[in-house]
Formats: C-alpha cells, sequence, structure tokens
C-alpha cells in the first residue's frame, strides 16, 4: 500500500506537467552550466578567479562511479571522498552531502569534486550524487533521488566510516534548493523514495549556497511576468498561477517551522536568489534553532566555485559543522 501510494503521487505529478511542458523532457544531458563555461562568463567581470587548487591527497580516498539508486531503468552514481582510516583506529565521521546546481537542468555531480577533496581533508565524509534532472524527470523526482542517497549512505556507512547521526545536505544554486528542501522534509511521505532500504531518510544540518527558499516569495524571480518557460517551470511543469500549491510545496519555507534543523547559508551579492531567506531565519530563530549568514560582497552567483571565494567558502562550513557537532571525530 505504501509503495502504491508514492507510485500513484509520482504519476499524479508526472501526468499533470507533462500536460504543460512536456517539450522540456529530452532525455538528452543539458550541459549548457559547467566549469568551463561559467569561469569564461564569470572572468568578464571577475578577471582575477582561478579554480581551486588540486586538493588531492595520500590521506584521502576516493572512489567514483558507484551505483546508488535505480528508479528508472538505469542506476543513479555518486563519488565518495573520504579520510583514509588507520589500521586498528577506525574514526567516524560526519556525512556531507554535495548537492550541484544547473537550474535543476544541467550541471553534474563533478562539479564540487574540488569541494568534496577539500572537506574530506578537514575530516569529512563527502558525496556528490547524481540526480534526476528535468531533461529526465519531474519535480519531486529529484528530491527523492537526493533522500535515496541519504538512505544509501547510511546503509553504507561503515564501509565509508561515516558516523550516520550526523549527516549533511549541502548545495550550491538548485542543489541548495534542493538541500533546503531536502533537510525541512524529514519524515514528508511524497518525497520518501522507491527503494527496500530500512534506513531513515532524516539529516542533521543543511548547508544552502545560493539556493532560492521560496518560489512564491515577493522577491522570487519566479513571481514575475516571464515570456519564456524558466528552469523551475521546466522541472515543476506548470507556472505558478497554473498550480501554485505544487510551487509551495516545492519551497522549502512552506515546510520550515519547529522541525527544522540547523541552517548554514552561504551567498553572493546577487540579491535575487535569497528570496524568503530573512523569513526563513525568523522562523529558526523563532524556534531556537541556528543558523549563520555569511555573504560574500561584490561576487557572482557561482562564487563558490572559484577562488578568492572558495577557501572561505570551506572555512565557514568547516566552522558551522564544529558548532553543530562539537563531539565529532575529525
Amino acid at each position: 500500500m505504501k509503495r502504491l501510494f508514492y507510485i500513484v503521487h509520482g504519476l499524479l505529478f508526472c501526468m499533470a506537467a507533462n500536460a504543460q511542458t512536456v517539450n522540456g523532457i529530452t532525455n538528452v544531458p543539458d550541459t549548457s552550466f559547467n566549469l568551463t563555461k561559467e569561469k569564461e562568463k564569470v572572468k568578464k567581470q571577475y578577471p582575477f578567479i582561478v579554480l581551486p587548487a588540486d586538493e588531492r591527497s595520500a590521506f584521502i580516498e576516493e572512489i567514483k562511479g558507484i551505483n546508488y539508486y535505480k528508479p528508472t531503468n538505469r542506476f543513479l552514481q555518486l563519488d565518495a571522498f573520504f579520510p583514509k582510516q588507520n589500521k586498528g583506529h577506525k574514526k567516524l565521521h560526519p556525512a556531507i552531502i554535495i548537492i550541484h546546481g544547473g537550474g535543476w537542468r544541467s550541471g553534474n555531480r563533478t562539479q564540487h569534486h574540488a569541494l568534496a577533496f577539500a572537506l574530506a581533508g578537514k575530516g569529512y565524509a563527502c558525496f556528490t550524487p547524481e540526480y534526476r534532472l528535468s531533461t529526465e524527470a519531474f519535480y519531486p523526482a529529484a528530491v527523492q533521488d537526493i533522500k535515496a542517497a541519504v538512505q544509501w549512505i547510511k546503509t553504507k556507512g561503515a564501509t565509508y566510516a561515516v558516523d550516520t547521526t550526523k549527516i549533511v545536505v549541502m548545495g550550491f544554486s538548485a542543489g541548495g534548493q534542493l538541500a533546503a528542501l531536502v533537510g525541512n522534509t524529514n519524515g514528508y511521505q511524497p518525497f520518501e523514495p522507491l527503494t527496500n532500504l530500512k534506513a531513515s531518510t532524516n539529516v542533521q544540518a543543511i548547508v544552502d549556497v545560493d539556493g532560492t527558499l521560496s518560489f512564491i516569495h515577493p522577491q522570487s524571480s519566479e513571481t514575475k511576468p516571464s515570456p519564456t518557460i524558466g528552469a523551475s517551470e521546466y522541472w515543476l511543469g506548470y507556472n505558478t498561477t497554473e498550480n501554485p500549491e505544487l510551487w509551495k510545496e516545492a519551497s522549502p519555507l512552506s515546510h520550515a517551522g519547529a522541525n527544522s534543523l540547523p541552517t548554514l547559508f552561504l551567498n553572493s551579492s546577487v540579491e535575487r536568489m535569497h528570496a524568503g531567506r530573512e523569513d526563513y531565519i525568523s522562523i529558526l530563530q523563532q524556534h531556537k534553532i541556528y543558523t549563520e549568514v555569511h555573504t560574500f560582497e561584490n561576487s557572482p552567483h557561482s562564487f563558490c566555485l572559484f577562488e578568492p571565494w572558495f577557501t572561505p567558502t570551506v572555512n565557514y562550513i568547516t566552522s558551522f559543522l564544529q558548532n553543530i557537532f562539537p563531539d565529532a571525530q575529525h
């Protein structure tokens, strides 16, 4: 019965969305957002930017191309980066799931390998999962995929020396929105993945790097008229007037409350990316839930991908996690 509920819920989303933007389902990867193209774009205004230094280390183990979930006829994969274990002295580390950006339509899991290496060097087990983009599946498939990654990490945690009671969802741009949505919907049944794994999909903290918190907030760009189909509309399958309840459900701010998690916001100077942030923080403060905000002045949306902002990004994340997991082993 539980599986049937999820299948029907998903079919309803897909049927509704197909009626609106079926041309968005191409089943062809969209490569329009990648590090090379983004660097060339950003360099026009910030000519001093460089990619982060290669952080590969003999003390970090790297395993790529791990199958973690098969929601359709193919496996989704993730890459793992974690501190190597000393024989006879095994430490368990908090896990960070790093979710790439690209407007829910482009980008891929290699986008944050440098960040995963850097954070693994600080004592965290990092995972960069693939998730279904809007070229392949409509909302809430991507949300279910990330929750499936949580289940997989909890099930396989011993292999990667993960403390499964300390799992962080983190993402940039669309990935930041997904991280905030996943983190604010612990136990929300419509977002649960169709797996046979018994592990919970609950996580313990959120790091949102320039990801929107609301599609329906007055500050949201989605509330402004547009002659073209935007990235969020491709993902959701409706525009905001056709199905406002769907846009509300997909907004992390709609789920914020007493059960929200400690949250770190790392923001660029592009204000439109921060829709709903102050309202969200107000809710967390009301419930005495820890939150931090750090804004990089005069920075592009993709600041976290490049120096001189990459290293401070790593430091802010590390400091935040040390605050909320003071007993964690490193």
